[in-house]
């Protein structure tokens, strides 16, 4: 049986080679190139059973000739590799009918993994229909866990399937679900982002199914809801973890039955909406807890998109870094670079509030200073007093931390309660360190550990006993 020929195309003499001993080990045939007019002369000539092309060529963008390859050959299968990785590559590579998208540098078993998969797979019988420009992303970064999720993003354009997004507070939840919509099949309709955790609970099955006259104390004429104020596009459904049950139920017939009813109506209505969900909190913990209803997780969570924090892919932030600044100085504040070794201490940074707590420091530093550069000082400033709200090493504040470290005392088997006395227990775990903590910041003085922690000294000295906490000598 003859083996199949790929053929590859790409400027650089290094990876045509790396690219040509990879797939020749793996037992394809290989004819490589480096330009798109000796490509696209073997695909007219009808040579190949799969091509790789690189965007950036002498002669031609290589995503200009991947519809032109469709076209003369619909079921032969095209991998656009590139260096230019951002989210609006990995869409425009999709919706000129690409099989793959491949972010320089790759993994090399990667990309045989890929080319496989391309040649055992038939051909889509249709196309992305989306016309894109150059224009301002609505994210930025070019780490491989950016890159996994302009990939994701990519795929799902063409698509109605209900995304579920999560991540830490300031990831930029909602710029991704506005990418789903504005690159999507429904970007002609609208887009509605509705913060669960914003509205009052007993308001927001009116605020997203409305209600008729007289359905409340106060209804004194009909309300249209967000589902039918979104007709044909996509409601982002913010904090969903803040949904109460009730609301909940109203939603999952949404997503079962395609129709909703207003508060106080009876009559049934047809809805036809793109939903994007997102939260940070974790949702199967509430499931647990009984706050939230699994099948409507089940179905809210088809696509799982996890937004990274900050701190997982400090390599973006120098990008990100230069964006926001160049976004100051549209807005009239004035231009300001990040020495190096301020970048570096910005790098090193934590980032508990994310990409909004970059963007926060870099509108303050183009505002508040005077220097055109900006140093390691002024970065250890504000760094010093963004930190003064105390988070571990997660990002993550203290009741933040406590409520995960408790909800697993409820994570028993068979929904069983925790053994009797859970609230003494507790509190012992917690009082003991900080009192400990406490004690050895005053050195021992227990007086001004009192003063401190605002209790009374004899409460102070009892709780010392009965902690069996040690006496810090030295201390009054």
């Amino acid at each position: 049986m003859t083996a199949p020929t790929i053929l590859v195309a790409d400027d650089d003499a290094g990876i045509r080679t790396v690219v040509t001993q990879a797939l020749s080990r793996a037992g394809f045939d290989v004819k490589a190139t480096g330009n798109a007019a000796t490509l696209w002369q073997w695909v007219d000539h009808g040579d190949g059973d799969l091509v790789i092309t690189d965007v950036v060529m002498p002669d031609e963008n290589g995503l200009d000739l991947v519809p032109r390859i469709k076209k003369v050959r619909p079921e032969l299968r095209v991998i656009v590799m590139s260096a230019q990785n951002t989210l609006l590559t990995a869409v425009q590579a999709t919706e000129r009918g690409a099989f793959e998208y491949l972010p320089k540098p790759f993994d090399i078993n990667e990309l045989v993994g890929v080319v496989r998969r391309g040649l055992e797979s038939r051909a889509d019988d249709g196309d992305l229909q989306v016309r894109i420009t150059e224009e301002k992303l609505p994210l930025i970064g070019r780490s491989p866990a950016m890159q996994d999720i302009y990939r994701t993003l990519a795929r799902l354009m063409s698509t109605d399937l209900t995304v579920m997004i999560t991540g830490e507070s300031g990831t930029g939840k909602e710029l991704v679900a506005r990418a789903l919509h504005d690159y999507g099949k429904r970007r002609s309709g609208p887009f509605v982002a509705v913060n669960m955790a914003a509205i009052p609970r007993e308001l927001i099955e009116s605020e997203l199914f409305g209600h008729e006259k007289g359905a409340f104390t106060g209804a004194a004429n009909r309300s249209t809801g967000r589902f039918e104020q979104v007709e044909q596009g996509t409601l982002f459904l913010d904090e969903i973890g803040d949904m109460p049950l009730e609301a909940q139920t109203r939603l999952l017939r949404v997503l079962q039955e395609g129709e909703f009813t207003t508060v106080g109506g009876r009559t049934p209505k047809r809805s036809d909406v793109r939903i994007v969900a997102a939260t940070h909190r974790d949702l199967r913990q509430l499931i647990r807890g009984g706050q939230f209803r699994e099948d409507l997780y089940f179905r809210l969570n088809v696509v799982p998109i996890r937004l990274p924090p900050l701190r997982e892919r400090s390599e973006d932030i120098p990008e990100l870094v230069r964006f926001f600044l160049a976004k100051a100085a549209e807005s009239g504040l004035p231009w300001k670079i990040i020495d190096p070794d301020a970048m570096d201490r910005l790098k090193d940074y934590r980032w508990p509030g994310n990409v909004r707590e970059l963007e926060n420091l870099i509108q303050r530093l183009a505002a508040l200073y005077s220097q055109e550069t900006i140093g390691t000082d002024a970065i250890a400033v504000e760094l010093s007093d963004s930190s003064s709200n105390a988070k571990d090493k997660s990002g993550k504040n203290l009741s933040q931390t406590v409520e995960e470290q408790l909800a697993a005392l409820f994570s028993t088997p068979e929904g069983r309660l925790p053994a009797i006395g859970l609230y003494d227990r507790v509190i012992k775990q917690v009082e003991k360190p900080l009192i400990t903590l406490t004690l050895q910041a005053t050195r021992g003085n227990q007086v001004k550990a009192a003063e401190v922690l605002g209790v009374n000294r004899n409460t102070l000295r009892k709780k010392i006993k009965e902690l069996e906490i040690p006496v810090i000598r030295g201390g009054k």
